[in-house]
């Protein structure tokens, strides 16, 4: 792709964009609603971030400033490959500051830096139904969301706790979102469960496969599913620390040596973990 001049603004055609314009204020009308859409052909297989891609692509504009991170990191190569290719058929600047950024897409994590009203942050989905565990039928889930009918997904948790104690989902938690609809909040940890709820700023989830979009205004009520005597609880870093910054309330990624044996913990988030270091020096 070096003859960016032979390509729209932003790849997709003008019409496309509308398309999936339209279908973000519907899922920004309606929080938590997966909203169907034409998912376009992009140079990159679908599984690999395409939902969130056209949702990046849809709304950037030549204000905008654009941060890619993968699994916390900026230098993954799913991060540097998107921001290549917006920045090909774009020219907008790309960053690794979380503050800098007015349009954030992710893959599997939300930044540590509390997000602005001014920001939007686009998470890749591959699996948005959250019922799809307990209900592999599409027309049968549509059916559940409308009813309200979430007994499975309750009976799964319930049996999590009768088998280990305490439920075992480590990630893709599910929630309800404004005490209607629950729904998938992307393959992020539980840790980040809570920045959901009332932030700031506007999450959009998008599932390029699935050719689904559904969304999280600011101030929306985002509650993890939970029994009273059984509460949430996220990932416990009791004791340990990111070797790199010291930070103890971050997210922390758990890696070896393979030379020393050596085990040790870095903030999933290399941007706030350099902020930190940058800080202290």
């Amino acid at each position: 792709m070096e003859r960016t001049e032979h390509y729209n603004y932003a790849f997709l055609d003008e019409g496309s964009k509308r398309e999936i314009r339209r279908c973000i204020l519907k899922a920004v009308a309606i929080p938590g609603y997966q909203v169907p859409f034409g998912s376009r052909e992009l140079p990159i297989g679908r599984g690999w971030g395409t939902g969130g891609i056209q949702l990046t692509l849809s709304l950037i504009g030549p204000s905008d400033t654009l941060k890619v991170i993968d699994q916390g990191s900026d230098d993954s190569v799913n991060a540097v490959n998107i921001k290549k290719f917006v920045g090909l058929c774009t020219d907008v600047p790309t960053t690794t500051d979380t503050h800098a950024a007015t349009l954030i897409q992710s893959r599997h994590r939300i930044p540590e830096v509390p997000l602005r009203n001014d920001q939007i942050l686009v998470l890749q989905v591959p699996i948005p139904e959250p019922l799809r565990i307990v209900e592999p039928k599409e027309e049968v889930t549509k059916k559940m969301h409308a009813e309200k009918d979430y007994a499975p997904i309750w009976l799964q948790l319930y049996e999590s706790i009768v088998k280990y104690g305490k439920v075992t989902i480590p990630t893709e938690y599910p929630c309800t979102v404004e005490d209607r609809y629950i729904m998938n909040p992307s393959p992020i940890p539980k840790f980040d469960n809570p920045k959901l709820h009332q932030s700031d700023c506007l999450y959009l989830f998008g599932a390029g496969r699935e050719k689904k979009i559904y969304a999280v205004p600011p101030h929306t009520s985002v509650v993890s599913l939970a029994f009273d005597d059984v509460p949430f609880e996220r990932e416990n870093f009791h004791g340990k620390k990111c070797r790199l910054c010291g930070s103890t309330n971050t997210y922390l990624d758990e890696m070896y040596d393979a030379e020393t044996g050596e085990k040790f913990y870095q903030c999933s988030d290399t941007a706030y973990c350099k902020e930190v270091r940058s800080r202290e020096s």
